[in-house]
């Protein structure tokens, strides 16, 4: 039996990144919402996820008065290094489009925003599972949710909002007939590790080699955070530290002497990613954003920053729609996103294929490749392109 009923305006079932930053949105335009979130607090800010935030997701946090810590805390970076046939090639983003990106953990977004919506009595419940979404071709959806101590409870909306991640409850609302999914499965996927060790070099390097792709990444001054290409399924718990460090150390290695800075391994993982893409994002008073409405691959460091772009799209749709009785707004919502979302999705798998090895590759494959990096960072529109890219489209 239900115990409780809850009106609100909107209902966002998750409470990740793109969950909270949504809710905070509408708050400073006056519009009520309940975000519910399966995960504890702790487990979510426990989960190690890197980040690279673009200008336009530091903005979003600094301007809306998220938090200012991003600017005080992350790491500014002006350029990553593309590293082939032994040697690094400098994109300078500052130079190119007058651009930067932030070292900024995922893990420190959400902390920030749920700091925040703490701070502003914003109604987040955290340990709440969403059972049902019901109702969502009527004026009057409503979430079905069980609390932590198991009770049944009911939240009635104007509009129900999923974020709620890539296996999301709510994108299964949208009839199949009514919805297209699209896929692309990658052959290959990345083999990451956290280490104790100082930055191998003070910005990102994409490196492509005949053994595959590596990211030497960062986290902090003393924790570092590197991948490199492996089967999808590749068990890190058969591989020691020491044929670790040596794959890592084999695919930047050159003739100018680059070698990575070695520590303890803490943490290792095997890590699959694919693309997709759900059209539409709207059906009737459901809406979808984040990881619930697509997923790119990590080369192009898209992700957060992609959810983050949506639901500040969104959250204009809603206040025009809420508070303007503007109908129209929310398929606006979809159109808009969309367009960004694609560009997205073209950008990331253009960044994985150059950079990856494909299995079945051939010796000509892997000089056309190079062909193709050495055209890029010799031409001061290929490097442009690259970079307006990364650090976020103006």
């Amino acid at each position: 039996m239900t115990s409780s009923t809850t009106r609100t305006q909107v209902g966002i079932v998750g409470g990740g990144p793109a969950g909270l930053m949504l809710s905070h949105l509408l708050a400073l335009d006056g519009i009520d919402s309940v975000v519910i979130e399966s995960r504890t607090r702790a487990e979510i800010e426990q989960t190690v996820r890197a980040g690279i935030l673009e200008r336009g997701s530091v903005r979003l946090l600094v301007d809306s008065g998220v938090s200012d810590r991003v600017l005080r805390e992350g790491h500014e970076h002006e350029g990553i290094d593309l590293r082939f046939a032994g040697s690094s090639h400098r994109i300078d983003f500052q130079d190119l489009v007058g651009r930067s990106v932030w070292l900024y953990p995922q893990t420190d977004v959400f902390t920030d925003l749920a700091d925040a919506r703490s701070r502003d009595g914003a109604d987040i419940r955290f340990s709440w599972t969403a059972t049902k979404v019901d109702g969502v071709e009527t004026d009057r959806p409503t979430i079905e949710a069980t609390a932590p101590d198991g009770s049944a409870h009911r939240i009635e909306c104007d509009v129900v909002v999923g974020s709620d991640g890539s296996r999301s409850v709510c994108r299964q609302q949208i009839p199949e007939g009514r919805r297209t999914d699209y896929f692309r499965e990658y052959p290959f996927a990345w083999f990451g590790i956290l280490a104790e060790a100082p930055p191998s070099a003070p910005e990102l390097i994409y490196a492509h080699s005949d053994r595959g792709f590596a990211l030497i990444s960062q986290r902090t001054a003393t924790m570092q955070r590197m991948y490199f290409q492996c089967d999808p399924t590749e068990d890190p718990g058969q591989w020691s530290d020491d044929q670790i460090w040596s794959e890592l150390q084999s695919r930047v290695t050159g003739p100018d002497g680059l070698e990575l800075v070695e520590g303890r391994i803490t943490d290792r993982s095997v890590l699959r990613f694919r693309s997709f893409v759900t059209e539409p994002l709207r059906h009737g008073r459901l809406l979808l954003a984040g990881d619930a409405a697509h997923t790119v691959p990590p080369t192009g460091a898209k992700g957060l920053n992609l959810a983050l772009a949506d639901v500040r799209v969104l959250a204009e749709s809603l206040q025009r729609f809420l508070l303007k009785d503007d109908h129209e707004a929310l398929d606006a919502y979809s159109e808009q996103a969309l367009d960004r979302v694609w560009g997205a999705q073209h950008y990331s798998y253009w960044m994985t294929t150059m950079l990856h090895t494909l299995p079945g590759s051939t010796p000509f494959d892997h000089r056309r490749q190079i062909a193709e990096l050495t055209t890029l960072v010799g031409s001061s529109a290929g490097s442009t392109l690259l970079a307006d890219g990364y650090t976020g489209w103006a």
